[in-house]
């Protein structure tokens, strides 16, 4: 059962959120992103949902929460209307900015956003090519970063496994490719992009190609885990809790 409030946070933090990585990793969004000519904070507020804002620039795309100093802002009346934005590019009221928000929203906004389902939901024929295999991958695991705090957080079921974890930073990895961070505290996640100063549990992948088969469901995290190719250390716990919650990311996120 998906929860429509949890997967507006899925959308909000997983999806949108990593649109920071996208116009770091991708030359599309960063050609996309080198047109814009001013720069542009635009605000998603869901009622009785999250609240955030992207600063689009020359440079990229960053995110934060709450809607301060937002030069455009949508409202949407429920989270039913904000995952409509996501799932059927239904747009909500533009409340600030109107000729900014819907510019935008109509343009770069909607060019970033088509490029990420192309690299999030990519042909066969699309993988072969290396570069844009490994791509795929690292952005796979960024949506998968956001998605974890937004149902440990938000999804009924999740809660039961973030009210079993202990408080303290779970580090997962690919050596030389990528690093976050879920940091548990008083059984509320939070997602931070890089490493932790002091993990209390790290989940290392060998190898790119193995992190795509774990995140495509193409390979056995225990048979793998057997072979050593995924290494735990720490509190295992913790990586147990969020193996349960990684399983409602893939239904979510199906």
């Amino acid at each position: 059962m998906i929860e429509q409030k949890a997967l507006a946070y899925v959308n909000m933090y997983g999806v949108l959120g990593s649109l920071e990585n996208l116009c770091a990793l991708d030359e599309k969004a960063k050609a996309v992103c080198s047109e814009i000519k001013s720069p542009v904070s635009l605000c998603f507020s869901v009622a009785d949902g999250p609240c955030c804002t992207f600063h689009f620039t020359k440079d990229g795309c960053r995110m934060e929460e709450g809607d301060k100093c937002c030069n455009a802002k949508m409202n949407f009346a429920s989270p039913e209307k904000f995952n409509d934005l996501i799932n059927n590019s239904k747009p909500g009221m533009p409340v600030k900015g109107l000729v900014k928000t819907l510019s935008f929203l109509l343009g770069p906004f909607t060019q970033l956003t088509d490029r990420l389902n192309e690299v999030l939901r990519p042909s066969e024929e699309a993988l072969k090519d290396r570069a844009f295999f490994e791509e795929n991958t690292l952005m796979t695991m960024y949506v998968i970063a956001g998605a974890v705090p937004a149902l440990a957080n938000n999804d009924s079921i999740s809660k039961i496994s973030a009210g079993g974890t202990v408080d303290g930073d779970i580090q997962m990895s690919i050596p030389g490719q990528a690093v976050i961070t879920f940091r548990v505290q008083d059984h509320k996640f939070t997602t931070i992009k890089e490493a932790s100063p002091n993990p209390r549990a790290t989940m290392e992948f060998a190898d790119i190609d193995l992190a795509n088969g774990l995140f495509n469901g193409k390979v056995s995290t225990i048979n793998e885990m057997c072979k050593g190719t995924i290494k735990l250390a720490g509190m295992i716990s913790m990586i147990d809790n969020v193996n349960r919650i990684l399983d409602r990311v893939s239904v979510y996120l199906a």
